[in-house]
């Protein structure tokens, strides 16, 4: 047995699944002490003779019984602020470490003078120096031994933090993938290629894979991410056993929910092929992260209480002597009770401050110390900064198992940058540096860059060259770990369309007496997709736990959900046909009510032909306005990572979605999706525009490879769905065609142009018989799949003619199909009035529009459709007064049609009601 150790320590501890964790309260006495060291000498017996995890075992089943008795624990979910990993347990390190310095000087070098020299030359451009700064040791250790490229296999996706981006380019000038010329372009990208602000695949396709930045998206797709790389494998599409997923985040950013979001899952799911590394350099924008508390704490507890393996690297090298010394625990009482921003100010002051504020209040803490000069406590080092213990970090990361693990790592903030800089609070608001501060920056890295190289603002780069042992030395390591990272391959597998038949199913339309909505019409498609010999198993339905709401409850039982488990338990529907069905190699991604966690499925899937090669096509078919309202900076985030895919708004429209009312029905998604530049928006009507919109979408993604994303809003309202007519195809997909022309009127009747969208086409339908039949009014029925479209097409029209004015102008689609009707337009939706709208200014007449501006509520369609003034009666009052206006008709006929259609002219205005 070994002799007990006599230091108490700080917190009485027991062992925990990722450390210890503390479990008996300061305040409780101890009423016999020498029965409590016969209990510890017992524990130290048994861990010497059978190890810990046997040690685990027993004081686990101690738990248990404590439990049983009634024995309450008041758990603590953190443990000491110390080190998860002793100096005993550290891996030995494998590489040259002082080679790997020299590497990260330079790095960090170029980093620095890259951005300093973009805002001496364009003042104000911005970009970051400390947080690579603070991070420079993160990324190094992980891109000497441990970012596995694609060279070798599927290699590792790493989401790099946006604000690092300056040392990531400047690694890359390192490796020669960009030259000089090409870091002087940091943040100016317009002429010629430059290098984005954060990571951006829509600016620089060929490096980034993964935007992070707005914050908080990094997490949260990394964490889908991993899980998608399981459903590859369990899939048999992919063996991805490989590859790891890497996300590096701030402490300050894991405030943001989506940071937060999708922890349990990740857990839930057993991913422990993911691993977060937060970079604890306790700074926010403004200034401390917790001044008040300790972050790291915060997050340990939170991570751990989600069922995360954590591992705390707080302290380097120089503070195991200490801590070894510390007999009584005084120190580690220290340690835990100092606060962030205490620590915050420790490192941007003297070692003489330190040995007064920290070590001076107890003479025990004083003595610890006494053999220590004021520089070399001033350099005692946080645990970021020390490139073995991350290693040891990092290596236990990576070998553990059942769970995914967070590493938070203990850095300064515009570490080794200088006193200006390090841990100010306005240090992420300093975008360059004085002359002195570069000087005093390279005598720090000691770089042979002579004075006179840093004169009159000037900031080199420096290259040891081509040949050099850095260099050679980078380049061994990279090719060894499969190549370099990061870096955006767009090779994939190639895909072939479906089958003709699968969309064909939606073109004959239900008959005289058959009824469906979109939303059911495209559920048949769906499931007509998934049955497809060609690209079935690459079809991804996502759901945010509506699939029953859909009618895709049909979908579960012959594609199964998938279930990294499988299905362990017999469903209460198990006999019936259409059961509820899970399974290790199920289809569909039933995610739980989360749309950003589904639209975080939807990214990993769409962007799967670039990060594996495979190309997948997700259908993503959220609620209402659950998804540009609910999600919309990932929508964008799925823009820029250049995805591919199908979002399908399921119970679309602010009078169709009946009985849901105000945060339900939605009026407006389509006008965030023309926001989008890569996203093509529609409103279909009709089963066979479906096919036709989903057709021409995977087309483009599979066949023409082109990097956009389609959004449908479909409807849950029945109505008979119309035979494809000849001829249409081509408009459905630009946005605009005739659906039915006017009947039953006199050749040289008065003419109006209704045009339709979704549902409300057929409202314009009913008022065109209305016109004829009541009015004498001869109405054209168009129908308007997609505005943003029609107005995409019409921009690029009045750009050319812009540019080009010597030419003969040419004529917009909208413009050019409506210049050969009669009379004026009026365009009627389940949308606000601004979808219709964007493109009134090349209508070739009078446009007018009816729409559903205002707060949504519950009632019945048609009560909605009368308060939002867009039923049948309202276009006819529309048109009529459209052609009063134009001196057509009397003033009088409209006002009797007022009447006639039961409208209140005193009504409040649905905006304001």
């Amino acid at each position: 047995m070994t002799q007990l150790d006599e230091r108490p320590p700080a917190t009485p501890l027991i062992s925990g699944p990722s450390g210890p964790l503390a479990v008996v309260p300061p305040a409780l006495e101890d009423i016999d002490p020498e029965e409590t060291r016969e209990w510890l000498e017992s524990l130290d017996e048994l861990i010497d003779r059978y190890g810990p995890e046997r040690a685990r075992f027993i004081v686990t089943r101690l738990m248990e019984r404590a439990h049983h008795r009634h024995v309450h624990l008041p758990l603590r979910r953190t443990t000491d602020y110390v080190n998860t990993i002793a100096p005993n347990e550290e891996a030995a390190f494998p590489g040259d470490e002082a080679m790997e310095r020299r590497i990260r000087r330079i790095v960090r070098w170029n980093a620095a003078a890259m951005v300093t020299r973009a805002n001496a030359r364009w003042p104000g451009i911005g970009g970051h120096l400390s947080t690579y700064a603070s991070a420079a040791s993160l990324y190094e250790v992980g891109f000497n031994h441990f970012f596995r490229g694609r060279d070798k296999g599927s290699g590792d996706q790493v989401y790099f933090q946006g604000h690092a981006t300056p040392g990531i380019y400047a690694r890359a000038f390192l490796e020669g993938f960009f030259d000089e010329a090409r870091l002087d372009h940091f943040r100016t990208e317009v002429q010629g290629p430059g290098l984005s602000s954060y990571p951006h695949p829509r600016l620089m396709p060929d490096f980034w894979e993964f935007p992070t930045v707005s914050m908080g998206l990094g997490p949260l797709n990394a964490i889908y991410q991993a899980r998608f790389n399981r459903y590859l494998r369990d899939r048999d599409i992919k063996d991805t056993d490989a590859s790891r997923v890497w996300c590096f985040v701030g402490d300050g950013e894991m405030d943001e929910p989506e940071s937060l979001a999708g922890l349990a899952i990740a857990a839930r799911e057993n991913l422990d092929n993911l691993i977060f590394v937060i970079n604890c350099n306790l700074q926010r924008l403004d200034g401390p992260v917790r001044g008040n508390g300790k972050v790291i704490q915060e997050l340990e507890a939170l991570f751990f209480g989600a069922g995360w393996n954590v591992i705390k690297v707080i302290w380097g090298r120089e503070w195991d002597d200490l801590l070894a010394r510390d007999r009584d625990g005084v120190l580690l009482e220290k340690m835990n009770r100092t606060v962030d921003g205490e620590f915050q100010k420790y490192a941007t002051e003297t070692g003489a401050y330190v040995r007064e504020r920290f070590f001076g209040p107890d003479p025990r803490l004083q003595q610890l110390v006494a053999h220590l000069s004021d520089d070399e406590i001033r350099h005692l080092r946080r645990g970021g900064h020390d490139y073995r213990k991350l290693y040891s970090a990092y290596r236990k990361a990576v070998e553990w198992e059942h769970s995914p693990t967070v590493i938070l790592a203990k850095t300064v903030k515009g570490w080794v940058l200088g006193p200006v800089f390090e841990a100010r609070n306005a240090t992420h608001q300093i975008k360059k540096m004085s002359e002195l501060e570069v000087k005093t920056f390279r005598d720090r890295l000691e770089l042979p860059i002579p004075d006179s190289e840093l004169k009159d603002g000037h900031v080199p780069y420096f290259h040891p060259g081509e040949k050099s042992e850095e260099v050679a030395y980078l380049r061994e390591r990279r090719q060894a770990l499969g190549g370099y990272i990061p870096r955006r391959s767009t090779k994939a597998r190639k895909v072939e369309m479906p089958a003709a038949a699968a969309f064909a199913d939606l073109f004959g339309g239900t008959g005289d007496k058959g009824q469906a909505s979109t939303t059911a019409a495209f559920v048949r498609l769906l499931r007509n997709l998934l049955r497809d010999k060609s690209v079935g198993k690459r079809v991804v339905p996502v759901i945010p736990d509506e699939g029953r709401t859909f009618g895709m409850d049909a979908l579960f039982h012959e594609f199964k959900i998938y279930a990294w488990t499988g299905q362990l338990y017999e469903p209460v529907d198990a006999k019936m046909l259409i059961s509820y069905r899970e399974g290790k190699d199920g289809q569909i991604l039933e995610e739980g009510i989360t749309e950003a966690g589904s639209m975080a499925s939807f990214t990993a899937a769409g962007t799967s032909y670039a990060t594996h090669g495979e190309p997948m096509i997700p259908f993503f078919t959220f609620y209402s306005m659950f998804g540009f309202q609910r999600v919309g900076d990932l929508i964008w985030a799925f823009g820029d990572v250049r995805g591919r895919g199908f979002l399908l708004g399921g119970t679309a429209g602010r009078t169709t979605l009946h009985g849901e009312g105000l945060q339900h029905d939605d009026g407006h998604s389509l006008l965030v999706a023309s926001s989008v530049p890569n996203c093509h928006a529609y409103d279909p009507a009709f089963a066979y525009e479906v096919a036709v919109i989903v057709r021409d979408g995977m087309r483009r993604m599979l066949i023409d490879k082109q990097d956009v994303f389609y959004y449908l809003a479909l409807y849950n309202e029945n109505y008979p769905m119309p035979a494809m007519p000849a001829g249409v195809e081509e408009g459905i997909v630009r946005g605009l065609y005739p659906l039915h022309a006017a009947e039953g009127v006199n050749q040289d009747a008065l003419r109006v142009q209704l045009l339709g969208s979704g549902p409300m086409v057929r409202a314009a339908l009913e008022a065109q018989s209305l016109l004829a039949d009541h009015h004498g009014v001869a109405a054209d029925v168009w129908s308007a799949t997609s505005y943003q479209q029609l107005r995409a097409e019409a921009l690029r029209v009045e750009r050319w003619n812009r540019l080009h004015p010597t030419k003969t102008p040419r004529v917009p689609l909208v413009t050019e199909q409506l210049a050969t009707s009669k009379g004026p337009i009026i365009a009627v939706s389940d949308w606000i009035k601004s979808v219709p709208d964007q493109i009134a200014r090349w209508a070739p007449r009078r446009w007018w529009t009816l729409g559903t501006d205002g707060f949504g509520r519950s009632d019945t369609r048609e009560a909605l459709r009368r308060h939002f003034e867009v039923d049948s009666g309202h276009v006819v009052v529309a048109a009529l007064h459209a052609l009063a206006v134009e001196g057509a008709v009397e003033p009088a006929a409209v006002a009797a049609a007022i009447k006639r259609y039961g409208i209140d002219p005193d009504a409040v205005d649905p905006r304001d009601a």
